[in-house]
This record gives structure tokens, sequence and C-alpha cells, in this order.
């Protein structure tokens, strides 16, 4: 492919005006520093940091330090960082270039650059999107798994050795911002965690609590005042880019984009109001900055998070492929009203109303242009399930307890039968050579080896619910004898291919 045929700054003034970006990336210098390169940042963040630079007048550009993918990083610099979004409309596709990346660098080669970046005055907001796994946290404390092999690895380290984790890395950086005075800076998590703001500062202060740094408590000192970590909650259905969107950017460009991205018109981004450093006016692109946005997040988390899982492990077991499968289906929308309203009672107010969130739910999961892949939305089962589900269905346990004849849990049940059914999919996989394949029927997922172990075959149905439970962490919900015959009860239906509501 030759250079004409890339996108590219050069290539630009070739657009037509309506699919160049909203600012010229020549006139951004980073002040932002983004973990994570994968597709949701860049048509979410990237997009609100986009806007805001444009409207405001404000030069905020991103460096985006990708983790682990060094192809990606390679990718992005071949295009100048730019690359198109394109977003599914009923009525058609809209796609335009997105400008607000300025850099991107590969967090273990780059280690230098990225360390430098965290420290630079200029440098006064740090976001993330690396998913609930980047965290290594702890399923029984919340904080950083010190026993987690890389976490262990990045803690021996020495000042100049290798660091492969986000927290460790990000600790490392913060600390020499620390040390060399510089300003306040804002680290915002935008991943799908509850509270994942303190979530975030747990584990970054627990790395430096648990490193051999001779000034550790003079850091952590002044983090308390330096460092803040807004609450946030991000809402945007991006899925994986497949050929079909390349080529469909490709053909409304003009030019090919290796990095293309689609999603759903809808977005949102809350945010705790928190911040003592300079920021993106991200409310001039709808932002909404609030004293707490926990009624926010845990609508998001619980509603369309839970409602998402929920129809993926399902729509697995019914052989189905995307989320617009689901709600093809009798029992799809069904679904998604019946889990909202058995969720509701469990909100804290001040947040959207869940019969109209539910409404919106189903309008934008019908989306016929939407092919989010349930596999894509079923991987780190047992991250994800443990946050959307597990708390919502400990309170309303709770509750029925307390009051007999009261609410009880048929919806969540059902929910986490399908999610145990696809971890009997990855033990069949594993026993036929085929869950590293793209012909595995299951999901990936982090405590694949340990789910997968729980299906013995003499173990009745039950026992493997409570075992599986206990892998999440859940002891107390592993005991509760009704829950885990109530799921096992579900299991022969999903695996006959039924999702019975």
């Amino acid at each position: 492919m030759s250079a004409d045929d890339q996108l590219s700054r050069t290539a630009l003034p070739r657009l037509a005006p309506g699919l160049r970006p909203a600012v010229d990336p020549a006139e951004l210098r980073t002040r932002v520093v983004h973990f994570g390169l994968g597709a949701f940042h860049r048509a979410h963040q990237a997009v609100y940091t986009e806007q805001a630079a444009a409207r405001s007048g404000e030069p905020w550009g991103i460096t985006a330090v990708a983790p682990r993918s060094a192809d990606t990083v390679r990718a992005l610099r071949d295009q100048d960082c730019l690359y198109s979004l394109t977003e599914r409309r009923p009525d058609g596709h809209r796609t335009r270039v997105v400008g607000s990346v300025v850099g991107a660098l590969a967090m273990g080669p780059d280690a230098g650059a990225v360390d430098a970046l965290l420290a630079d005055p200029e440098v006064t907001v740090v976001t993330l999107t690396v998913t609930e796994k980047g965290y290594h946290r702890a399923a029984a404390t919340g904080g950083l798994d010190l026993t987690a092999g890389p976490v262990a690895a990045d803690l021996a380290a020495g000042p100049d050795g290798p660091l492969t984790t986000v927290v460790g890395r990000l600790a490392t950086g913060l600390a020499a911002r620390m040390r060399a005075g510089a300003p306040p800076v804002a680290v915002v998590s935008c991943d799908n965690m509850a509270g994942n703001g303190a979530a975030l500062a747990r584990v970054v202060h627990d790395f430096v609590r648990a490193s051999a740094w001779p000034d550790r408590s003079e850091i952590l000192d002044r983090m308390a005042v330096a460092v803040a970590f807004p609450a946030t909650v991000v809402d945007r259905i991006v899925p994986a880019t497949g050929e079909a969107d390349l080529a469909t950017a490709a053909a409304a460009l003009g030019v090919r984009d290796a990095l293309a991205v689609t999603g759903e018109p809808y977005r949102q981004w809350v945010l705790e109001d928190s911040f003592d450093a300079p920021r993106p006016p991200w409310e001039l692109d709808g932002a909404l900055f609030v004293p707490d946005v926990a009624p926010y997040q845990l609508t998001k988390l619980r509603l369309l998070n839970g409602s998402h899982s929920a129809l993926a492990h399902l729509g697995l077991a019914a052989g189905l492929t995307t989320i617009a499968d689901t709600m093809a289906t009798d029992w799809g929308e069904r679904l998604v009203r019946a889990l909202c309203a058995e969720v509701a009672p469990t909100l804290p107010a001040g947040g959207p109303d869940p019969v109209a969130y539910a409404d919106d739910l189903v309008v934008r999961f019908r989306n016929p242009a939407m092919r989010h892949l349930l596999r894509q939305i079923g991987s780190d089962g047992s991250l994800k399930v443990t946050e959307r589900w597990l708390p919502a269905l400990r309170e309303l346990r709770a509750r029925t307890a307390t009051a007999p004849g009261g609410r009880v849990t048929p919806v969540l049940e059902l929910a986490l039968a399908g999610w145990a059914h696809g971890t009997r999919r990855a033990a069949a996989d594993a026993s036929t050579g085929t869950g590293d394949t793209p012909r595995s029927s299951a999901p990936s997922d982090p405590a694949a080896e340990a789910l997968a172990a729980c299906w013995a075959p003499a173990t009745r149905p039950a026992e493997t619910v409570r075992a599986l439970l206990r892998v999440l962490g859940a002891t107390d919900l592993a005991d509760d004898d009704s829950l885990t015959s109530a799921v096992a009860d579900r299991l022969p239906a999903l695996a006959a291919g039924r999702v019975e509501i």
C-alpha cells in the first residue's frame, strides 16, 4: 500500500470537510496521557477531548500508551495517529477522522518516554481504559493482588527494570512526578467498575506502599494532595472492528484506515467534579460533572452492563452471535426489561429513571446497524459478573431473607446460569484442544482453567455452581443452597439451547 492510499496528515486536505478532524492535530500538544489503545477509548474519550479542544481553542492533545500491543502503536504512528470513527446509525453510517491523539507509545519499549510524560508539568490528566483485569485487584479485598505474578515481578524490578503492569508503570511515573514537585494531576479511570476512581487509587497506593522505595511514605503524603482519582461513568457501545468496517471506512474516506473504529450514536460521560488540575472542558461536548457519580455508575453498571452480560451469556447458549440477534428473539427484550426491574430496587436515588433507562436500552440494543459480538461482550466473564451481578444479587437476597415472601432473583439466577453454562463450554474446549482457536465456543477468561476444573464429571450440578462461585471469591453466595440449586435447575434448558424467562 502506498503512502497516498493511507490515512495520514498529508491525506487530510483531500478529504471532504465533513470527514476531517474537528481540530487541526498540528495545533495540539500532549496534555493528556491515556493508558489503553483500544477501540473504546478512540470512540469515546478521544472524541470528547477533540471536541473540547475544538470548541475551547485549547491545545488538548492525547498521547496514548499501549500496555501490550506494539503493533497497534506502529499502525497508529504510520497514520500520524489519525483514525476514523464510523457511527452505525439506523438511517446510515456516518464516518469522520478523529485528530485528538498526537502520540502513541508502547509501555514497555517506550518506558522512558512514558515516565517523562507522567512527570511533565504540562500533562495534567491521565486516563485509563485497561479493563478490570488491568487493575490486578484481589477478589477478597479489592486491593492490589500482591501475589499476582506480574505485580510481584514489577515490585521486585530495580529502578530501571522492566514493568509490565499499568499499575506499576503508573505508580512509578507518579512517584517520579511527586519527587519532581510537578503540579497536581488527575488520574481518571474510564473502566466499568463500581467506584472505579477509588479502586484505581487503592491499587496505585498499594503498589507504592509495597514498593522498596525509601521515600514511599513521602510519596504517599504528596499524592494525597497532588493526585486526584475522580470516579467516572462511560457509556458507548463500541463493537470490535471487522473487515466490513474497514471497508466502510475506506469507501467513505477514499483512503485506507487500518485502525478504523465504529460505535453506536449514543455516548455518555459522567465525571466526579473533583479535579484539582487543569482538564479539557469536556462539558462543552456534553460530559456531565457531578458531586457523586454513584447513582449513574450503578445504574449503568447494573442495568446496561448487567443486561449486556446477560444477553451475551444467554445468547451464546442459544447459539446466537450478536446483541441484535438476541433482541430479535422472543426473550431478548423481556430479559432486558425484567433484569432492569429486578435490579432497580438496589439503585440509589438521584440517578436515571430505571424504566426510562430500560426503554433506551431496548432501542440501543435493537439498532440493526450494530453487530456487537456476544463473544466479545462475554469475555473476562469472571471479572465482569463479579462487578455487574453479584452485589445486586447479594442485596436482593438479603432482603428476601429478612422479608419472607418478598423479592426474589429469578432473572439474575438465569443470567448466572448462562455464565455457568459458558464455563462448561470452556471446559469442553479445553478437553478438545480448541480453547485458543477462533472456533472455540466460549469467550476467553483469565480464570478459565480454574473454572473449567469445576466441571468434574461426577459432580452434582449444584456443587459445580458452588465451586464456580468460589472461584469468583463469592463464598457467601456459594453457601446459599437455594441459589446454587436455582442456578443449577436452569442448566438443562440452556444446554438444549433454550432461554426460559
